[in-house]
């Protein structure tokens, strides 16, 4: 018998779908299978609102019975409302905990409707009686990286990489986590599999450099970003990532042009526009970086370098109640910028305000000290490791900038 005769034979059985609800609890049992095979040909069938009706029926039948619960939640998410399928999945478990497909169910319930830390546990509780399940381990990794928490990722997809060894998308989502989880030789062992895959990747060649700067490879780092911005010059941020290595070593025109290319493939890159800015003013084109700046802060005004720059500019064309409200702005978003706070004092005293100009210069001058304390720390503390004794003296407290001091990214 085709399917087409069954369900014309099963709609014999049955009463149409908009009574069904009413009857069948009043049906003896043979008469309530016929509504629930109904109902299971109306889901296969696609027919939602019908398959809904004759489960209803099977439930107000079938009180303590999970099933009906169960695909009545299938139901909701099949139509993508999954924060509806989500108490209909829990009402099936509450009746029987053990039914391992329904709690997959609920926690892609959970998952797809952005409860990515409520699908964790249901995901977990799955796994721990199906610890080869690939899918749920994935699901676990991809859980815990949408929710930021890359360290806890890591593991759950460097399971999944090695069962998927063809995966592109997987493997870069463990480099990222690898990445932003400080685990730099997994996001180097992930790049070279990336490789093998798509020996073109401008994202893993970025990734890659991302890593080899962290790891202060300033030229390998280099390089990665620009075999990335060769391999795929449109590749969002690939230039503003070599634009803001080149403007870390100083490489101001060759940064220049990176940033003017970032802007090219995105005209609304704000932090290209910024570290462009910034470098006009490197460069010593004052009016050209000042047309950026003044743009970017009606559009932002919560960027430290931007007010520095501009309090910077102003300062040098004697606009000097500008260049005070721009450098204390700077100063409230990033105060410990020794540069901010001894411009801010250079300012006070050229304005005659001698108190406040050296409340700012000391201010700079215990950050500096602070730096230099930090760095002697961690260079004791490299000396004892490998059995050194440290040096004798402290590091003397730094001086204040020179005015030619780039200000800090």
């Amino acid at each position: 018998m085709n399917r087409s005769l069954q369900c014309a034979a099963i709609l014999l059985l049955v009463p149409a779908s908009a009574s069904i609800a009413q009857s069948a609890a009043k049906q003896p049992a043979i008469r309530q299978d016929a509504v629930r095979q109904s109902a299971l040909s109306f889901e296969q069938a696609g027919r939602y609102a019908e398959a809904e009706s004759a489960w209803r029926a099977v439930a107000s039948a079938r009180p303590a019975d999970p099933e009906p619960y169960a695909h009545l939640g299938l139901l909701e998410a099949r139509q993508q409302h999954y924060k509806e399928a989500i108490p209909l999945y829990r009402k099936a478990l509450a009746f029987d905990p053990a039914k391992l497909p329904v709690r997959l169910d609920l926690g892609l319930a959970l998952f797809k409707s952005g409860n990515l830390k409520g699908s964790i546990p249901e995901f977990t509780t799955v796994l721990k009686a199906q610890p080869d399940n690939m899918q749920v381990t994935t699901l676990i990794g991809m859980a815990y990286y949408g929710l930021g928490q890359y360290k806890e990722a890591v593991p759950y997809l460097s399971v999944a990489t090695k069962h998927d060894p063809q995966s592109l998308p997987l493997r870069l989502a463990l480099a990222h986590g690898c990445l932003w989880s400080k685990q730099y030789k997994c996001v180097m062992d992930t790049y070279h599999e990336i490789l093998a895959l798509d020996p073109e990747s401008a994202e893993a060649d970025m990734i890659a450099a991302e890593a080899a700067d962290e790891m202060e490879d300033n030229e390998t780092s280099t390089r990665l970003f620009r075999e990335a911005a060769k391999a795929n010059p449109r590749e969002p941020n690939v230039h503003f990532g070599l634009g803001y290595l080149l403007w870390t070593q100083k490489k101001y025109p060759e940064a220049l042009s990176e940033f003017q290319a970032e802007l090219s493939n995105d005209p609304n890159h704000v932090q290209a526009t910024e570290y462009l800015a910034d470098t006009y003013l490197q460069l010593n084109e004052m009016d050209s970086a000042l047309q950026l700046l003044e743009k970017v802060v009606k559009t932002n005004s919560s960027l430290p370098l931007v007010h520095l720059d501009l309090g910077i500019i102003y300062t040098e064309k004697e606009r000097r109640q500008d260049a005070l409200r721009e450098l204390a702005a700077a100063e409230k978003l990033d105060p410990k910028d020794v540069d901010v706070h001894w411009r801010l004092g250079r300012l006070y005293r050229a304005m005659g305000r001698k108190e406040e100009a050296k409340a700012e210069f000391d201010k700079a001058s215990a950050l500096n000290k602070a730096k230099d304390d930090e760095n002697y720390r961690r260079i004791a503390e490299a000396n004892a490791r490998h059995g050194d004794s440290p040096p004798a003296q402290q590091a003397p407290a730094a001086q204040p900038p020179p005015a030619a001091t780039p200000p800090n990214p």
